[in-house]
């Protein structure tokens, strides 16, 4: 999003009650990508890439798409329009309603390449035939992320617009009719108080508005009543511009139907059984998580609505944090619903293990491309001074994952040594009362020693104690030797058991005997926060994850009944006290006097994250009792059920679109970054775990005699 269109929205919405002025919102319309690219289709059928994060390429920063006929233009609007996915796969279809005609668009992004094929019926009384329609196409874009200094060649059939290594191209399978440039927003329009409407006419006293810009309008003319107009981003270091527009063009040969598209399109996504339950829901998570990755296996948290950071710090980047425990629940998944996700879980892994810092942890934020260094807030562990903006959970995450992918075979190169540093690294933020240091939290938001942190450790040195066997055999390097290995005097697992003993114990420092549940933190002053927080809801799963390191199986046994008493009043405390219900929404918001995003709204807001986590958490504590005959079992497998329906496909924390918003306010109006992966992630993970303990659906009740 360049600053020109910022400031043009923030012109349209500045004092909204509903929406935050200068962002690029994607709570409607839907994705494409999954290959990547990352474009999105606007309800009017606009096309904007927001795919920078996993390719480093910038391209489409804004699109309106229309028909002309007789040089009279009508542009389509969202009003007028109504798109869907074509089956399972991230094709989109758009019709757009006109007065002379309709038009069913489709949208499909293949690997660096972006096509919209349309299809033109005129309106039984328009007197025109297909063939007198042309699609029309305004499309500007940012090379190299730049708006200025940026040119245009043209071709018969295409145009290229590039800055210096990166080279766009827009092309048409039927040529094109008319191209004409333009130059972006002026300053005198920049600073009126009156929003742009684009593209303007023709200003023949511009010589240089032709040429100089990013900025293009063509007309696409309808042949059989078809028409496709193709993008590709390219860099000028990889590909030719000859070899570019040959790509188009086989791409127009090759997938010139709405069916060779939804073919192409259903091998960007993983294939999900017939067999699956809740395979609506399962479908959309695994398509989100999709369109989210990188060539790298590494995902943004999501699309980046508010990349000039004026709400918000951004979103188009990999947390270790959100990425870890989103592939622990891909892991978890796949292995009980069977999706076939090997290729997943290595990809993951393996940057994992690249991206490992020299201490054993992993860094704020990176790059999804790459795992290069991104912008953040939060690597005190890279720069000088104390270590309290630093997130040890994020680590804990990380090593959790891998200690369960090493566990499920996942092979990759370094992954044992990874383990070992990891472990190393996990020690040395662990203090001697067997608590994490001060440190950031999971939302970032303050400092402190929080239970969520506690919890993500207890996890993570479960998880290597059970799946550990064999660390202690390491590799040697260069010399022969491997000093970290002789840290752990009888190997890793076993020092991994011992320390989640210790993290076991220190868990009770945090109990809040008045309120039956665990504090949110200890304050860098000593006192405890005891506000709700629903980050300790992580509190289940590691317990979970403890539990079965009595015989190593899932019926497990290490948590005694006193914790399993205080678990039982802890989730349901928590997940009573951060309940909203209003006529539009019912979830959980994330903790205790949050204030993030309010806009006008005097209360905290419903997070499907935190929604989708109490569901979650009450299917892990319902397992966990089950696995003791416990009869309070099936209260939490019907609270978990409850939850788990307010972020399903028919639940109000869902849009049409099957994508779960990270916020929404009372009245229903979704906010923030969308689709948002994590909550998509923990519902997936929620399905499988409820159905893998038959408690998806409630027991039925017998009937009376």
């Amino acid at each position: 999003m360049q600053l020109r269109d910022a400031l043009d929205d923030y012109k349209r919405h500045a004092g909204h009650e509903r929406l935050f002025a200068g962002e690029r919102r994607t709570v409607e319309g839907r994705f494409t990508g999954g290959d990547g690219r990352l474009v999105h289709v606007a309800p009017d059928g606009g096309l904007r890439d927001f795919g920078y994060p996993l390719t480093g390429k910038t391209g489409l920063t804004r699109s309106r798409f229309g028909l002309a006929v007789d040089g009279d233009v009508t542009w389509f609007e969202a009003s007028r329009s109504r798109q869907r996915y074509v089956d399972d796969t991230p094709l989109v279809e758009t019709v757009h309603e006109t007065d002379r005609a309709t038009v069913r668009r489709y949208d499909l992004a293949v690997g660096d390449a972006h096509l919209t094929h349309a299809i033109v019926e005129p309106a039984p009384d328009a007197d025109r035939d297909a063939d007198d329609f042309a699609l029309v196409a305004y499309a500007a874009f940012a090379p190299d992320g730049r708006d200025e200094r940026v040119g245009q060649l043209r071709y018969d059939d295409a145009v290229e617009v590039y800055h210096a290594d990166e080279h766009d191209f827009l092309a048409s399978a039927t040529g094109l009719a008319d191209l004409r440039g333009q130059l972006p927003p002026t300053f005198p329009e920049v600073l009126d108080d009156a929003p742009m409407d684009l593209p303007r006419d023709r200003d023949a006293a511009r010589y240089d508005e032709e040429r100089l810009s990013g900025e293009v309008v063509v007309e696409v003319p309808f042949e059989d009543g078809a028409a496709t107009l193709g993008t590709l981003l390219s860099d000028r270091s990889e590909t030719t511009r000859e070899a570019a527009r040959s790509r188009l063009d086989a791409l127009f040969a090759g997938l010139d139907s709405p069916e060779a598209l939804a073919d192409a399109a259903a091998d960007t996504t993983p294939a999900v059984p017939a067999s699956v339950p809740e395979r609506e829901s399962v479908v959309a998570d695994l398509r989100v998580l999709s369109l989210l990755s990188a060539e790298t296996g590494l995902r943004i948290a999501g699309p980046d609505f508010d990349p000039h950071y004026q709400h918000s710090g951004g979103y188009g980047y990999t947390w270790f944090r959100d990425d870890a425990e989103i592939a622990t629940f891909l892991l978890e998944s796949d292995d009980r619903l069977g999706l076939g996700l090997d290729d997943w879980h290595a990809r993951s892994a393996a940057m994992y293990v690249e991206t490992q810092r020299p201490d054993g942890s992993w860094p704020h934020r990176v790059w999804p491309r790459n795992g290069a260094l991104a912008p953040g807030w939060a690597n005190a562990r890279i720069e000088d001074g104390p270590d309290v903006d630093y997130q040890a959970d994020q680590t804990g995450s990380v090593i959790a994952f891998l200690a369960r992918a090493r566990g499920a075979g996942v092979d990759v190169d370094g992954l044992d040594a990874t383990l070992v540093d990891a472990l190393a690294s996990l020690d040395s933020t662990l203090t001697d009362d067997g608590r994490p240091v001060a440190c950031q939290n999971a939302w970032e938001d303050s400092i402190g020693r929080f239970t969520h942190t506690t919890a993500t450790f207890l996890e993570a040195y479960s998880a290597l104690a059970r799946h550990g066997e064999g660390l202690e055999d390491l590799a040697g390097d260069e010399d022969g030797e491997r000093d970290d290995a002789d840290r752990f005097s009888d190997g890793p697992a076993a020092h991994a058991r011992r320390r989640a003993r210790e993290v076991y114990d220190a868990i009770d420092d945090l109990w809040v005997p008045d309120r039956g549940r665990y504090a949110l933190r200890e304050t860098v002053h000593g006192d405890l926060d005891d506000r709700i927080d629903s980050a300790t809801l992580a509190l289940a799963s590691a317990h979970r994850a403890y539990d079965a390191l009595e015989d190593g199986t899932d019926a497990g046994g290490a948590v005694d009944d006193e914790r399993l008493d205080r678990l039982v009043s802890h989730v349901e405390t928590v997940v009573d006290g951060l309940t909203r219900e209003t006529d539009e929404v019912s979830g959980l918001f994330r903790y205790e006097g949050d204030g993030w995003r309010r806009g006008d709204q005097p209360t905290e807001k419903v997070w499907t994250v935190s929604t989708a986590w109490g569901a979650h958490a009450c299917g892990e504590l319902s397992a966990l009792l089950d696995a003791r005959d416990d009869p309070r079992a099936e209260r939490f497998a019907e609270r978990a059920r409850d939850l788990l329906g307010l972020v399903s496909p028919d639940g109000s924390l869902c849009e049409p679109t099957g994508y779960l918003p990270e916020q929404f306010f009372d009245d229903g109006t979704p906010d923030s970054a969308t689709p948002l992966g994590w909550p998509h992630a923990i519902r997936l993970a929620t399905v499988g775990l409820l159905d893998e303990h038959d408690a998806l659906a409630a027991e039925p009740v017998p009937a009376d005699d």
